[in-house]
C-alpha cells in the first residue's frame, strides 16, 4: 500500500525538459559539440529499444556520422546469430487451404467426404466430429504458435545487436496492419515478419511488391475473391488509402479501376500466386494513366504521385522524431525521400543525424508504445530474455497492442492514444509485476482464459466428473450472458453429424498436447548488485544513478528530493554499504515508483 500512495502523491510532479540550441524541424546534421551522453541516449532509444550505461558509453567515443552509420548500416555490428523461430510441428499439409467457418468445413467434408485430411466415418454416432475437432484444433493452435511468434519476435527485440531491423519491422507492422485472427495462420503471419526484417530498411517500392504479393496480406485483404468480373477492392482501397498516398488522393474511380489490375493476384500455401485466367488484362485508368496494368503497374503509378512520399515521410518522422510537422518540414522529408528512391535507410540517416532529431520538441515527448515500453525496461535492467511471466503477449494487450493483433487494417493510433487514466496505472502494474512476481499468474497458453474459454473450462469439468458427450455439452443455464451463444448451440448440437461445443473443447486438448509451451521464468533481477557494481554509497547516488539510466528527461529538484527521503525511509539509513544485505528490496521498492511516473512513458 505504501508503494501505491507514494506511486499517486508523485504523478502530479511536473516534468522538465532539456534545453539544446537545435533547431526543430531542420534537417542539416548536428556536429561533435552536442554530440553527448544525452543524445546518444536518445538516438539508441529511438532508433530501438534504449540502451545500458555501457552500450551508450561506446557511441561515445564515436563521431555523430560514426554513431548513426553503426545504426542505420550496422558498420562494425557484428551479424545476429539470434536463433531462428522454433516452429512446434502443429501444421498438417491437410489442413491447407483452411475452410472460412466451421459450418463451410463441415458442408465440404458432407460434400467431399473428408474435409482437413479427415475421412468422414461411413456410420456410427456423429461421423463428422473428427472434422469438426481438427478445425477447431487449428484454429487453437494457430493461436498458440502465433503467440510464440511473439514471444521470439520480442526477445529478437531485446537482444538484437541491430534493433533498427526490429523497430522498423515493428513500425511496418503496424502500417501494413494484419491480424492472426483473420489470416488464420501463424505461418503466413512469420513469413510477413520475415519480409519486415529483412527489407524493411530497403526501398519501399520492393517492399511494397512483396507485401502486396504476400499470403498474409492476401488472405488478410480477401484477395480470393478479386477476380475478373467480379473485382474485390480491399486491397486497392487499402493501398492507396492507408499504405500509399492517404485519403483525398484518389477517387472512387481509381479504387475500382485498380481493383481490376490486382484480380487473379492470390496464394496457395505460402507462396503467392498468379491466376491469368482471373486476372483482367483489359484497359484500365488509374490516377490519369491509362493503359493494360497489373498490379505491378498501379504501384508504380502509385509511387509517381507527388501524395506517396510525403505521406511515407511524414509517417516514418513521426514514429521516430515527432508528431508536429509544419508543411515546409513535410516537404522536405518527401524531397528526401524521393531523392533517395525512396530508399529507407539512407533517408533514416538524414533524420537521425539531423538537428531536428535532437531538438528540445524532439527529446522526451513520444509516448512508447507497450512493446516499446516492455522491452526498453527489461533492456535497461540487463535482462538476457523476455521473461515468460508476467506474459508478454497479455501485458502488451491490455496496455493497448498485441504482436500479431493489431486492431484494424489501419493498425494502432500510437501517440496519446497510449495514455488513458486506466492504461497509466497498468503500466504501473507492469513495473510492479517485474519487481515483485504476481502470484496470481496463470499462463493463457496452458489455460483457456480466452473469449469462449469459460465453456471449454466447463465441459473439461463435466467429462472428469464422469459425464457422457451429450451431457458434458450442455449449453449454460438461461439467464446468464451466454444466452444466445447457449440457444445456438443447443440447435447445433440436434444435428447429430457432430457436436461443436465437444470439438471446441477436444480442439484445445489437441492444440496444448503440440504446442510448445512458453518458458515461464520470472525476470532475474539483481538491483542490488547493479549498484554495487556502480559503486554508489549514498540514497542521493542511488536515486540520481536509476533515474539517469532509466529516465529520458531529469526529474525536478523536489520530485528527486522524495525519491531520496523514500528511499532512505525504506533502508532505515543514509549508509547504503551498511544497508547492502538487504537492499535489493527497498531498491525494488524505489524503481516501482520510478517507472511508474508519467515521465517514464515518454522516450
Amino acid at each position: 500500500m505504501l508503494v501505491r500512495l507514494v506511486f499517486v502523491s508523485l504523478l502530479a510532479a511536473p516534468v522538465f525538459a532539456m534545453s539544446t540550441a537545435l533547431k526543430v524541424g531542420d534537417l542539416s546534421p548536428i556536429d561533435s559539440s552536442h554530440w553527448n551522453r544525452g543524445n546518444v541516449a536518445h538516438l539508441l532509444e529511438r532508433s530501438g529499444f534504449g540502451a545500458t550505461p555501457e552500450e551508450i558509453d561506446r557511441f561515445m567515443e564515436l563521431t555523430p556520422a560514426q554513431a548513426v552509420r553503426r545504426v542505420v548500416y550496422f558498420d562494425g555490428v557484428p551479424s545476429d546469430n539470434l536463433p531462428p523461430f522454433e516452429h512446434s510441428g502443429v501444421f498438417k499439409s491437410g489442413l491447407d487451404p483452411f475452410p472460412a467457418s466451421r459450418p463451410a468445413t463441415t458442408a465440404l467434408a458432407k460434400d467431399a467426404g473428408e474435409a482437413l485430411g479427415i475421412k468422414v466415418k461411413e456410420s456410427g454416432n456423429r461421423p463428422l466430429q473428427a472434422v469438426v475437432n481438427e478445425f477447431f484444433y487449428w484454429l487453437r493452435a494457430s493461436r498458440l504458435e502465433t503467440d510464440r511468434v511473439a514471444y521470439w519476435w520480442a526477445n529478437r527485440m531485446l537482444l538484437s545487436q541491430r534493433p533498427l531491423e526490429e523497430k522498423m519491422a515493428l513500425f511496418w507492422h503496424g502500417h501494413f496492419a494484419t491480424n492472426e485472427d483473420k489470416v488464420r495462420d501463424y505461418r503466413k503471419m512469420l513469413k510477413q515478419l520475415r519480409l519486415f526484417q529483412t527489407k524493411g530498411l530497403g526501398d519501399f517500392r520492393t517492399l511494397l511488391i512483396d507485401v502486396s504479393q504476400d499470403p498474409a496480406m492476401l488472405s488478410f485483404l480477401d484477395a480470393g475473391v478479386n477476380i475478373k468480373g467480379s473485382p474485390n477492392e480491399n486491397f486497392a482501397r487499402e493501398i492507396m488509402e492507408l499504405f500509399t498516398m492517404g485519403v483525398g488522393n484518389y477517387t472512387e474511380k481509381d479504387i475500382r479501376e485498380a481493383a481490376r489490375a490486382f484480380t487473379g493476384w492470390n496464394y496457395a500455401g505460402l507462396d503467392f500466386q498468379f491466376d491469368s485466367h482471373l486476372h483482367d488484362d483489359g484497359i484500365k485508368e488509374v490516377l490519369g494513366r491509362t493503359g493494360i496494368f497489373d498490379g505491378v503497374d498501379v504501384i508504380d503509378i502509385i509511387l509517381d504521385q507527388a501524395a506517396t512520399p510525403e505521406f511515407i515521410a511524414t509517417k516514418i518522422y513521426r514514429y521516430f522524431v515527432r508528431e508536429e510537422l509544419n508543411d515546409e518540414l513535410r516537404s522536405a522529408l518527401a524531397e528526401c525521400l524521393k531523392s533517395e528512391n525512396y530508399a529507407i535507410a539512407p533517408f533514416l540517416e538524414t533524420i537521425f543525424l539531423s538537428q531536428g532529431f535532437y531538438s528540445d520538441k524532439s527529446r522526451a515527448t513520444r509516448i512508447k508504445s507497450p512493446v516499446e515500453l516492455l522491452v526498453s525496461t527489461y533492456r535497461k535492467l540487463g535482462l538476457d530474455r523476455i521473461p515468460g511471466a508476467p506474459d508478454f503477449n497479455l501485458l502488451t494487450e491490455a496496455l493497448g497492442q498485441r504482436l500479431m493483433h493489431p486492431p484494424t487494417v489501419a493498425g494502432w493510433a500510437q501517440g496519446r492514444s497510449w495514455i488513458t487514466p486506466s492504461l497509466l496505472i497498468e503500466r504501473g502494474n507492469f513495473v510492479l509485476d517485474i519487481m515483485f512476481a504476481d502470484l496470481s499468474f496463470i499462463p493463457q497458453d496452458r489455460y483457456p482464459y480466452y473469449a469462449g474459454g469459460d465453456e471449454i473450462r466447463a465441459v473439461d469439468a463435466r467429462i472428469r466428473e464422469g459425464l457422457d458427450m451429450t451431457s458434458a455439452t450442455k449449453p449454460s443455464q438461461v439467464g446468464n450472458d451466454n444466452d444466445m451463444v447457449a440457444m445456438s448451440n443447443t440447435m447445433v448440437d440436434r444435428d447429430e453429424m457432430f457436436n461443436t461445443r465437444f470439438g471446441s473443447y477436444r480442439g484445445w486438448q489437441m492444440a496444448i498436447e503440440r504446442v510448445k509451451p512458453i518458458e515461464r521464468d520470472i525476470a532475474q533481477i539483481n538491483l542490488t548488485e547493479m549498484i554495487m557494481a556502480a559503486r554508489l554509497v549514498s540514497p542521493d547516488a542511488v536515486v540520481d544513478y536509476l533515474v539517469r539510466r532509466f529516465l529520458s528527461v531529469p526529474l525536478d529538484e523536489l520530485t528527486q528530493s522524495r525519491l531520496v527521503k523514500f528511499l532512505e525511509e525504506q533502508l532505515g539509513t543514509t549508509d547504503i554499504m551498511a544497508a547492502s544485505t538487504y537492499l535489493e528490496d527497498p531498491l525494488r521498492l524505489l524503481l516501482h515508483v520510478i517507472l511508474s511516473r508519467p515521465e517514464y512513458q515518454l522516450g
